[in-house]
């Protein structure tokens, strides 16, 4: 199993934290960190657009990405919610091995 971390922008006016437990119960990750609000700035359909969001910075495994990835389609408010998986090269290995087991399927 290779670690992870998935970014997925949230907006501020919507709660994130009904949808992270979910996300950590399901065992779809480990882990979520609720970052405070920021600025994005983006193209949308032909015009530059500003919203205040929230980074989630979620941790998990890339065989959990995909279910992941469709459990995120049907939580998500955005039509195209921001999905970017990043590889982790190394880590301590005990926090690995949480990371592992939190997300195995039970």
């Amino acid at each position: 199993m290779n670690a992870v971390l998935v970014l997925v922008t949230y907006p501020v006016d919507h709660d994130p934290l009904p949808v992270a437990r979910t996300l950590v119960e399901e065992h779809l990750v480990a882990c979520i960190n609720v970052l405070p609000a920021m600025q994005s700035v983006y193209r949308w359909e032909g015009k530059v657009e500003e919203a205040h969001e929230h980074q989630l910075v979620m941790k998990t495994t890339s065989e959990r990405v995909a279910a992941l990835e469709a459990r995120l389609a049907s939580l998500h408010p955005y039509d195209v919610p921001e999905i970017l998986v990043l590889r982790i090269a190394d880590g301590a290995d005990a926090y690995l091995n949480w990371l592992r087991e939190s997300v195995q399927i039970r």
